[in-house]
């Protein structure tokens, strides 16, 4: 896959905004970054490598949909992962994080890594600061009854609150977004995960196939949707 190929791919729905974590005052603008998978097995790598995509993209959904949040510049975004050559499975470390967040005018960066292991799932976010370059906090399903790959939405969804309860408290007092309510099942969000890692590799053709895929699971998929009218414009 070419390096260009993830900046490409997270182009698509990865960078939102937020408010701060720490006393900030007013909304503060976050970079949603790639996941890295630390060394999963149980599955074919192909889906690892896309889900490094369909995690974070599926964690902006989350984010994007509560109050006092806004996106944030898309294009220096992603000039910004090219300028940092990342590569397949990139992993971002904090000082990386901080000077992506930094070029794009973001005042934090989220990133992290997952790790499944024969169905068992581990999701770790991390936010870091722009400023700094520190790692401000790190939040995880850490609910041993929330580890089930079967659940992989849900553990999105919790990791997503746990962000959301530290980058912007007030969102959380505005109730709770559709998107919220919702559920995906996990091989519908998995095949939008290769969805996006195909069209990742320019092959449009076999992303809109699993974008296919990803909607006969859940019709009701607007993120799916998306992914069709891109790669076949309808």
């Amino acid at each position: 896959m070419p390096r260009w190929s993830i900046a490409r791919a997270l182009s698509v729905a990865v960078f939102i905004s937020a408010g701060p974590v720490a006393g900030q005052n007013g909304p503060a603008v976050i970079a949603i970054l790639p996941f890295e998978d630390r060394g999963s097995y149980g599955q074919d790598k192909e889906i690892f490598r896309a889900l490094a995509l369909g995690i974070p993209a599926t964690l902006a959904s989350e984010l994007s949909g509560h109050s006092n949040l806004r996106l944030a510049d898309r294009n220096r975004v992603v000039r910004a992962l090219r300028s940092e050559n990342l590569g397949p499975n990139a992993k971002v470390d904090a000082a990386t994080a901080a000077r992506i967040a930094k070029q794009v005018g973001a005042h934090y960066a989220i990133t992290g890594t997952f790790a499944d292991f024969y169905g068992t799932f581990r999701l770790d976010g991390r936010i870091v600061d722009a400023e700094s370059g520190q790692i401000l906090r790190v939040v995880t399903n850490n609910d041993p009854k929330l580890q089930d790959r079967a659940e992989l939405y849900r553990i999105i969804q919790m990791v997503a609150h746990k962000l959301l309860a530290e980058v912007s408290p007030a969102a959380l007092r505005g109730g709770t977004p559709q998107a919220e309510m919702r559920t995906i099942p996990t091989e519908a969000l998995t095949q939008y995960s290769l969805g996006l890692w195909y069209e990742g590799k320019g092959d449009r053709e076999k992303a809109g196939e699993h974008y296919d895929r990803a909607v006969a699971v859940l019709p009701d998929y607007p993120e799916a949707r998306e992914g069709l009218r891109r790669v076949r414009g309808s």
